[in-house]
């Protein structure tokens, strides 16, 4: 779904997938990844299974790749980068806006209680709802619809992660978080470009707002998708 404004060498070589994987998770910490669960997490989620079969031999470079739909799966260094930027525990309750392959989703879903995820492709929903059964997991919630408008029915969220642009500030996901709930989104700011944002809601409804990593992601587009 993103492609990320930052330095994409690649994590590559060695004679099998375990070296692979093994090489990535070190090119992720020396790109500054710190989180040990996160880490931990990549280290568990297979990524060879979100991509198509061509791709198999890239699956653990750090680079975005195509998927159906026109959408992509994204480079490791940014679902760990977003991630982490979450501060996820245990025993919290995340949305994911655009579940696509399904990758960050299973990364999340190691690290929360429960992922409730949206994705405006149901192709692209029915392909990662079989990918979580292979993996067994079991505390993902995942829908068809319009991720735009975040998912009233289920808030409030302790976090949010949205993995597309969105035209300014989502004050409609803001307003489906917790108190001291955090959302990481990529935001346009028109000719200043995106940039990837993180904003905490504290009590009373004050809303802090910091700037993380310049990024490039397709438009966050409201509605279902009448194909595919």
């Amino acid at each position: 779904m993103l492609a990320a404004m930052t330095d994409t060498t690649e994590a590559g070589g060695g004679d099998g997938p375990d070296t692979r994987l093994i090489e990535l998770i070190m090119h992720l910490r020396n790109a500054g990844i710190r989180d040990t669960r996160v880490l931990a997490a990549l280290e568990r989620v297979p990524r060879a299974l979100f991509v198509e079969a061509s791709y198999a031999d890239q699956s653990y470079r750090d680079r975005a790749l195509p998927i159906d739909c026109g959408q992509t799966i994204s480079q490791p260094y940014v679902v760990a980068f977003m991630t982490e930027k979450l501060g996820l525990t245990r025993d919290m309750k995340v949305l994911e806006i655009g579940t696509g392959s399904g990758y960050q989703t299973a990364i999340l879903a190691h690290l929360a209680r429960r992922v409730y995820t949206i994705e405006r492709y149901r192709t692209l929903s029915r392909q990662a709802e079989e990918r979580f059964r292979r993996l067994g997991l079991t505390n993902i919630v995942a829908i068809v619809g319009d991720g735009s408008k975040g998912w009233w029915g289920q808030a409030p969220f302790d976090r949010i992660i949205v993995t597309a642009a969105a035209p300014g500030r989502p004050d409609i996901l803001i307003d489906q978080l917790k108190d001291d709930g955090v959302l990481v989104v990529p935001v346009d700011f028109g000719i200043a470009g995106q940039q990837l944002m993180r904003y905490r809601k504290r009590e009373g409804g004050v809303i802090d707002e910091e700037t993380l990593l310049p990024v490039r992601f397709v438009p966050l587009v409201e509605g279902v998708a009448k194909t595919l």
